[in-house]
């Protein structure tokens, strides 16, 4: 079986620093596997180095068999990533927006794919509007329409919930559950948002300090450790034993 992702024994060094220390994982076809993690134990390092925008200290990752630090320019439109943290730029409106990603992609017939995305995402009623004055919520379905422009067989997700409300963020989960089924896509999801990642996933990584601490299913994790729910356990690993 060839997976869409292999992480092989992947590390990164900051000099004396050690942001991720021999990490392995796969992701197959139609899996959406979650990253876990206090913040600084290496999540977005781990992801630059997926996507090929950080270079390892050791090891690698493949795409579809593909080294990505070899392969960087050919394998980049098979991918895409969301994070509430990039923005994009604020003065073009969010069909301009699209346009620029569409084309730097390549994306042939361009505006049926910004029609099928508006429609799908909602974004049709400010779909003129300037980006920058747009709410949250709203800057959060343009930015996820940005990361499907593509049409990718590989997303990554870090936080794509963060700051939404409710229902918005309702929204955004039922959304990728359907595309990530439609589409059989491969996910790698970073969260800290315990009931988003049992609703996503199939499988969990837990890091901390820039190593994998634990692994399994939601519900595997939670019977392990004996906890009733996955924020139990995320803390119990996360803590030291002399912390209340």
């Amino acid at each position: 079986m060839q997976y869409p992702i292999v992480v092989e024994n992947l590390s990164k060094n900051y000099s004396k620093n050690e942001a991720v220390k021999n990490i392995n994982f796969k992701i197959s076809e139609n899996e959406v596997l979650g990253l876990l993690g206090p913040n600084g134990c290496g999540k977005t390092t781990t992801i630059a180095m997926m996507l090929g925008l950080l270079k390892p200290t050791n090891g690698k990752v493949l795409i579809d068999g593909e080294d990505i630090e070899k392969k960087r320019i050919s394998l980049l439109h098979k991918m895409n990533f969301i994070s509430p943290y990039i923005e994009l730029p604020k003065k073009l409106t969010v069909k301009e927006n699209l346009l620029v990603y569409g084309k730097l992609y390549g994306v042939k017939n361009i505006l049926i794919r910004i029609d099928y995305l508006s429609d799908k995402l909602r974004l049709n009623e400010f779909l003129y509007k300037k980006t920058g004055e747009l709410s949250s919520g709203q800057k959060n379905r343009v930015s996820l329409a940005k990361a499907l422009i593509n049409d990718p067989k590989i997303l990554f997700l870090d936080e794509p919930t963060a700051s939404l409300d409710p229902e918005t963020g309702d929204f955004v989960r039922s959304f990728i559950e359907k595309i990530s089924k439609e589409k059989k896509m491969s996910i790698l999801l970073a969260s800290h948002n315990m009931n988003e990642v049992k609703r996503l996933c199939k499988k969990v990584l837990m890091m901390k300090d820039g190593c994998l601490i634990d692994q399994g299913t939601p519900d595997d994790l939670i019977k392990k450790h004996g906890k009733t729910n996955l924020e139990e356990v995320f803390l119990k690993l996360n803590r030291s034993e002399n912390e209340f």
